[in-house]
Order: structure tokens, then C-alpha cells, then sequence
């Protein structure tokens, strides 16, 4: 199964080579900050679309998109959260938000930096923003592969 990952698209519109590889996803998982509930039903209308809300989205968002997910994928384990406060502390506060629900995979956005690494036993995995650097060094988005409870995950960068 072919996911691709955003996050932090704050309503700007979605690069060229990025809405081509959105059509061969079959899922789409945003980690929030969409902004515009908008945005999100036209995701949703390119492939099932699982999604939370960030801190910058409003109410709209609130109402139909949760803080947190969790959720089984091919036989990996996935929690989704956008992440809140300082990004230099952003792992260690997922580890709690997601301890003890055996997730093996965390996707989180919130930094806009991309980042997929091990820490402990679960993977993190921010895609970065495909709309905005601050703070990151290229506009990007990340592509989960799935498969028999094996994953793969990678960042794309955007140009």
C-alpha cells in the first residue's frame, strides 16, 4: 500500500509533481494544519484521506478531524498527531501522547521539518511541508510503503 504523507499545507496550493503522485496513492494521511476545510474534502476526493487537525486549524476542522488517531495499516500500527509547542521537543511529547497503544509508526507534522528516524522502538516520521520552509531546508512531502507489517518510508523533495 502506497500512502503519501503531508503536513502543514496551510491552504497554499499543493505543488504540481505532488498532486501527479497524490493520484497513485491509496491513502492519503495528513498530519493537520490544513487550514481550510476545503482542502481537505478535495484530498478526500483524490483517494480516502485520514487526517487530525493542527494548531493553526480552526473550528471547521475541530469539528470533523480529531486531535489524534490510531489506526492499523496492512499490519503496522500507526498513531497520527500533529504536535504542539516548541518542535525541539516535539518527540518526547508524542512518546506520551502515543505511550501504551503499541503504535510502531508516529506521523506528525507541526516543525515543517522533515524527519524519519527510529527513536526507542517506534519510527517517527514528519513529512515536512510541501508549501513552506520555515525552518526546513526544502519543501517536501513523505511516501510510506506498507506491506505485510513491514514499512518503508522516505522523503520526497520538492523543487
Amino acid at each position: 500500500m502506497k500512502i503519501i504523507v503531508l503536513s502543514d499545507t496551510h491552504s497554499q496550493t499543493l505543488p504540481k509533481a505532488l498532486l501527479e503522485d497524490l493520484k497513485t496513492a491509496d491513502l492519503i494521511i495528513h498530519a493537520g494544519d490544513i487550514s481550510d476545510l476545503d482542502v481537505y474534502h478535495a484530498l478526500q476526493a483524490i483517494k480516502e484521506t485520514r487526517a487530525v487537525y493542527g494548531n493553526i486549524d480552526g473550528a471547521d476542522l475541530r469539528e470533523v478531524l480529531p486531535k489524534q488517531l490510531v489506526f492499523d495499516c496492512e499490519g503496522v500500527k500507526i498513531g497520527l498527531a500533529h504536535g504542539e509547542g516548541n518542535p525541539d521537543g516535539i518527540i518526547p511529547r508524542l512518546v506520551k501522547v502515543f505511550e501504551g497503544q503499541g503504535v510502531q509508526v508516529v506521523i506528525f507534522g507541526h516543525s515543517h521539518m522533515p524527519y524519519h528516524d527510529k527513536v526507542g522502538e517506534i519510527f517517527f516520521f514528519n513529512p515536512g511541508s510541501p508549501t513552506d520552509t520555515i525552518r526546513a531546508p526544502y519543501l517536501s512531502y513523505g511516501v510510506l510503503d506498507v506491506q505485510g507489517g513491514k514499512f518503508k518510508a522516505k522523503i520526497v523533495k520538492l523543487k
